[in-house]
């Protein structure tokens, strides 16, 4: 594609627009952009980041109060989307990140434990394939950092056929399981084999942002031709609340006006970006939740929310690094960079007994009970407990959750838009002609799959290793580069029995327990407000048919007992 933007035009637009409220910071490192040219003739390399329990509007560049300077860097130089969504959970995501599919086609459909039917083995299916190994088909050296989590299958000594080196990637560094210490992670492993975590001042998210920069300097001394695709998956900002004291401290004061406020306050920045719609009402403060004058532990809460932030901006400075080091080699103009959330905030409060015992006792070996020094653990949302130290375990709630998805509905696990939604920046100045720019195409985690596979060039097979791969789900986003519409259907949700599909401006959403639907005009009310299915039962009833024919299509029916 051509770029005929003039500069001055472009830099106009930019201080003018939504963009300018990004700063001088980023105007100026834009000044300094090389204007694109055309479609490139090499392939992109490409890094997929990431982030873990972030909620839509946590990021500067959203309309959140964290700093994330690299990340809005990012999106000050590409491309922001709007209507981008996840599939309501961390090992559904991924499996459908990873695969193109729908997440119970590739054999993930819950949780990482085997249900008994195909769409809910907990473990990756052979009728997938993932990004990487469909990259390696046209060339591509393939990393993986951080979270892996689509296997039931996480002992050293047991099997590894759905590790990262066994689907596609030629290095690896992280955890296998879901989640777990920021300082001292259960299932560290490089490759296939288990490392101790280091002594000292060892930090997960920092072992992330430097292992992805170890990976991409040792593939361009060795392969300075070869393209290469880094899948980056942090464990920010997902519980437990764990963070540096030095990076907590900068955060403290900025959230004393409360969720009530700070909701508000971001609901109108939201609307000044233009990434909301002025019809779409801020939905009401969660009912569990008090109004911030009459809320107890005050103190306790905001170091909650305090040490999450943290947790986002250590995030952000890791990719900062990733990107330095892109810049370093003189490949960040011919980098593909994606970056989004796997579900929306989370609001799991760990303070039953439930949670405590599948903390410290659960086969998924996310948390020991007992640190390496040997302090025990000190597990639950206790007020008397402030979170940050590594004997802690604490999440950030209910309050703070319905913040990081102002204005939407709901949570993690849900697929009201709180659940599903979530920010994706796009970055390719080589590639994509937008600066800065938003992005309204209503998309889908299936479809990065089919971005990276035209980009790079890939064919993708309709077998492998003797077994049926089932066709890409999604579209490529290409075409949405270039501001032009993406000419789909519907999209599909289903989560522990939480459904929804959306077409044609529509969504029809129904929870778990609740055999009825409700019925949204996503252009009017994409904040799912206004339920419209009493006024039109005939549409109520076309979307159940289009949800129940992907359904039975998709592996999600038939439902383990």
């Amino acid at each position: 594609m051509s770029i005929n933007i003039d500069r001055r035009e472009f830099l106009r637009r930019a201080s003018t627009g939504a963009m300018g409220i990004l700063g001088s910071t980023a105007m100026a490192w834009l000044a300094g952009c090389r204007r694109g040219s055309q479609k490139p003739a090499e392939p992109p390399n490409i890094v997929l980041i990431l982030a873990d329990d972030m909620g839509y509007s946590d990021i500067g560049c959203y309309g959140g109060e964290m700093l994330t300077p690299h990340i809005d860097r990012l999106a000050a130089g590409g491309l922001r989307f709007t209507h981008f969504h996840n599939t309501a959970r961390c090992c559904p995501t991924r499996a459908s990140l990873l695969t193109g599919l729908y997440p119970h086609q590739a054999g993930v459909g819950g949780m990482m434990n085997d249900r008994g039917v195909d769409g809910y083995r907990g473990d990756l299916n052979r009728n997938c394939m993932t990004i990487a190994e469909v990259l390696k088909t046209a060339g591509y050296g393939t990393y993986a950092v951080g979270k892996w989590h689509v296997t039931r299958f996480m002992e050293p000594d047991g099997s590894k056929h759905n590790w990262p080196c066994q689907r596609g990637f030629d290095r690896y560094f992280g955890t296998i399981t879901g989640a777990g210490s920021f300082f001292e992670p259960t299932t560290l492993t490089l490759d296939n084999d288990p490392v101790e975590v280091p002594t000292g001042s060892f930090y997960y998210t920092d072992g992330i942002g430097e292992y992805a920069v170890r990976f991409i300097r040792e593939h361009r001394q060795k392969q300075p031709t070869q393209p290469f695709f880094v899948y980056t998956a942090f464990t920010a900002p997902h519980w437990p609340l764990h963070a540096r004291e030095k990076d907590i401290a900068p955060t403290r004061g900025r959230f004393d006006p409360g969720w009530d406020r700070l909701r508000q306050a971001r609901y109108e920045r939201m609307r000044a970006l233009g990434i909301i719609d002025p019809r779409w009402k801020l939905t009401q403060r969660d009912s569990r939740v008090p109004p911030w004058e009459d809320a107890e532990d005050k103190a306790w809460q905001l170091r909650r929310m305090e040490v999450y932030a943290a947790q986002i901006e250590a995030m952000d400075r890791a990719i900062g690094r990733i990107v330095e080091e892109l810049e370093r080699q003189g490949i960040l103009e011919q980098t593909l960079i994606f970056f989004l959330s796997d579900n929306g905030g989370c609001a799991e409060e760990l303070n039953t007994q439930g949670w405590y015992d599948y903390i410290l006792r659960g086969k998924d070996h996310i948390c020991r009970e007992f640190t390496l020094d040997g302090k025990p653990m000190r597990v639950g949302n206790h007020p008397t407990i402030m979170p940050g130290p590594y004997d802690t375990y604490q999440s950030y709630g209910i309050p703070w959750a319905n913040l990081s998805n102002t204005p939407f509905r709901l949570y993690k696990t849900h697929v009201h838009t709180g659940g599903v939604a979530t920010p994706l920046v796009i970055h390719w100045p080589d590639g994509i002609e937008a600066r800065g720019e938003w992005r309204s195409q209503v998309g889908h985690l299936i479809d990065i799959m089919a971005t990276c596979v035209e980009v790079s060039g890939a064919a993708y097979p309709r077998e492998h290793r003797g077994q049926p791969i089932l066709p890409i789900e999604g579209l490529s986003l290409v075409p949405a580069f270039e501001g032009k519409p993406l000419d789909r259907e519907a999209v599909y949700f289903e989560h522990e029995r939480n459904r929804a599909v959306l077409a044609g401006g529509w969504k029809l959403v129904s929870r778990r327990g609740r055999d009825s639907w409700e019925l949204y005009d996503m252009a009017a009310d994409r904040t799912e407000t206004r339920d419209l299915s009493a006024q039109d039962p005939a549409r109520v009833q076309r979307m159940t048919s289009l949800w129940q024919d992907w359904a039975l299509r998709a592996r999600v029916l038939p439902y383990p007992e």
